[in-house]
């Protein structure tokens, strides 16, 4: 299994505390990722030869959770700040062709027998900030935006495609609700805090407890306030940079 992070990754860290349940990834800010053991299975149950995993800093997916791998064309892909419940299932292909006569795999048999190809989904992508409730089911091709609430045991059907910010549950995945009104929404996009250091959260860590639910004007003052303070701290970097290059 080919398991890709961030450049900033420091490789896996064996003595962590939670090593007993997760492969645990550090990266060298002091944030860390979380694979449950056992994540990775093939159709027999096994350990899968082949495949592509990408993980994000500060994700972590439950234990209990797997991902289904048939063959190689499809990969599983977590962003940044993902949150996931137990027993999660993310099932990447597993089709059977239904336009024949059968959606028997009669190649499996041997003695020259032969079927159709089977249909492919595209890749399953859980972009950043994303909460996940235990239990949830997650079919091949399916793509969840950056900010969303997935309820548990919800239902994502195959090739679903999310809208930033939104509360999804039940089976067939619906939205439910927004998380926050539109322009809070278009400037949290626009922040992608995501992609800044835990130093830099830990700084502005008095932003992240305002409830962004309770005022627009005052929630729209606080992102407009973190995109300047972030727009300000990649400058400095930029020129750090270039004078160390």
């Amino acid at each position: 299994m080919n398991v890709v992070t961030s450049d900033d990754s420091i490789g896996v860290l064996p003595a962590h505390p939670l090593s007993k349940h997760f492969i645990v990834i550090g990266y060298k800010d002091g944030a860390y990722s979380t694979i449950p053991n056992k994540f990775f299975r093939d159709w027999l149950d096994e350990e899968p030869p082949q495949g592509t995993f990408h993980i994000g800093r500060c994700s972590g997916l439950g234990v209990g959770s797997i991902v289904k791998y048939d063959s190689t064309p499809q990969k599983l892909v977590v962003g940044k700040n993902v949150s996931g419940g137990l027993r999660l299932r993310f099932l990447l292909n597993g089709q059977h062709e239904m336009k024949t006569i059968s959606t028997t795999m009669f190649s499996v048999y041997g003695n020259g027998l032969d079927n159709a190809l089977m249909p492919q989904y595209e890749d399953t992508v859980i972009r950043n900030d994303v909460w996940i409730g235990d239990e949830a089911l997650f079919l091949g091709g399916s793509v969840i935006e950056s900010g969303c609430v997935i309820g548990a045991r919800t239902l994502v059907p195959p090739d679903f495609r999310s809208e930033p910010y939104g509360i999804y549950a039940g089976s067939p995945a619906r939205l439910v609700r927004f998380r926050f009104p539109e322009k809070v929404r278009e400037r949290l996009l626009e922040l992608a805090w995501w992609d800044m250091p835990l130093q830099w959260i830990k700084a502005n860590n008095d932003a992240f407890l305002v409830d962004l639910t309770a005022d627009e004007g005052r929630a729209l003052e606080v992102l407009a306030e973190l995109q300047r303070l972030k727009n300000s701290a990649m400058a400095i970097a930029d020129t750090v940079s270039a004078q160390t290059a």
